[in-house]
């Protein structure tokens, strides 16, 4: 009797964890944007997995942000509990749009999913970042098209980012992404930067310049990287990718 009772409690503990591990949310990096199809070459449409696969959804936040390869702002909006982002434009069909998503979700939980592939937890919620490049892309033998993803980039989790310091609005920096130069239009006072990893590791530092300058960035791999700015008035940040 003392054994079946024994074996009974043993699966009713294991129910519980296998309960409790129900995975509802996935790394950033296994997740992406998908152009739909009934994107046009005056509008376009683009799906989001996230929405999907991190519970609640209700908490869901995409922030999308889609600019020129000058830096200027062509469509922001930000979608709560929403899968796709659709609207109406007047692109070129020639021009490269980089588009940029930042995705959280501050009640998902991604504990189960490291228990179940055998991890330590560590009790990180959803904070993502996607970036990418949008083109129009047409065959060889037709007119017909679609808007295309150059990079079919995943996200990247920005947790350890400080990003109270990233602030956009008074930089400059093209191309992104970029392979060999980067060119940033910083303050016409002294400043310093330094570019940085996701783990803030220091790949290069500049000091003692102003205005514009003409970065070789050949030298990093391939990633996402923080270009972090000193000068008299503050502290600043702007992320850029090299190819």
């Amino acid at each position: 009797m003392k054994k079946i009772i024994a074996i009974i409690f043993i699966n009713f503990v294991i129910t519980q964890i296998i309960r409790a591990q129900v995975i509802t949310a996935v790394p950033c990096d296994m997740l992406g944007m998908s152009v739909n199809v009934g994107s046009q070459q005056t509008a376009i449409s683009i799906y989001h997995s996230g929405q999907y696969m991190t519970h609640p959804q209700s908490q869901n936040i995409f922030t999308w942000e889609f600019t020129d390869q000058q830096g200027n702002i062509l469509h922001l909006d930000t979608l709560v509990d929403e899968s796709t982002i659709s609207f109406g434009h007047s692109w070129s069909l020639t021009d490269t749009i980089d588009v940029a998503v930042k995705f959280v979700n501050d009640s998902a939980n991604l504990d189960a999913w490291y228990i179940n592939q055998g991890l330590p937890v560590n009790g990180s919620s959803i904070n993502c970042l996607f970036e990418d490049q949008l083109f129009w892309s047409t065959g060889a033998s037709t007119t017909w098209g679609s808007w295309t993803f150059v990079h079919g980039n995943p996200g990247i989790d920005i947790t350890n980012i400080n990003e109270s310091q990233i602030d956009e609005s008074k930089l400059k920096i093209y191309p992104s992404p970029t392979s060999n130069f980067l060119n940033f239009e910083g303050p016409k006072e002294d400043y310093s930067l330094k570019i940085l990893n996701l783990q803030g590791q220091s790949f290069h530092e500049m000091k003692n310049v102003s205005g514009i300058q003409k970065i070789d960035v050949s030298f990093l791999p391939s990633g996402l990287f923080f270009l972090n700015v000193n000068y008299k008035k503050g502290n600043q940040t702007i992320r850029f990718i090299k190819q």
